[in-house]
């Protein structure tokens, strides 16, 4: 996943329905109609946001889905073999 900053994160809820409901200090709050889920999104500058944090605001925001997903780790040299051998049938 691609880390962004505060502003693109504010962005991207806009124009997927979200609206500014109040900001205090550098934290805007976003709200959606039909959605019980208040969001707060931290505003510093154009400083990345945590990966964890990002993750968990478009999973509430419902946007992760939306997001491209992590590659998955490549198997292991080790694993294919075992796979190899369970196909194999041994008598």
């Amino acid at each position: 996943m691609n880390s962004m900053s505060g502003k693109e994160l504010a962005k991207l809820l806009e124009r997927n329905g979200w609206v500014l409901l109040r900001v205090k200090g550098s934290h805007h709050v976003y709200v959606k109609s039909g959605n019980p889920s208040k969001i707060s999104v931290p505003i510093h500058g154009n400083k990345d946001l945590k990966i964890g944090l990002l993750r968990n605001l478009l999973k509430t925001a419902g946007l992760l889905e939306n997001v491209s997903q992590e590659k998955p780790p490549e198997q292991g040299v080790d694993d294919v073999i075992d796979k190899q051998s369970d196909a194999i049938d041994v008598e």
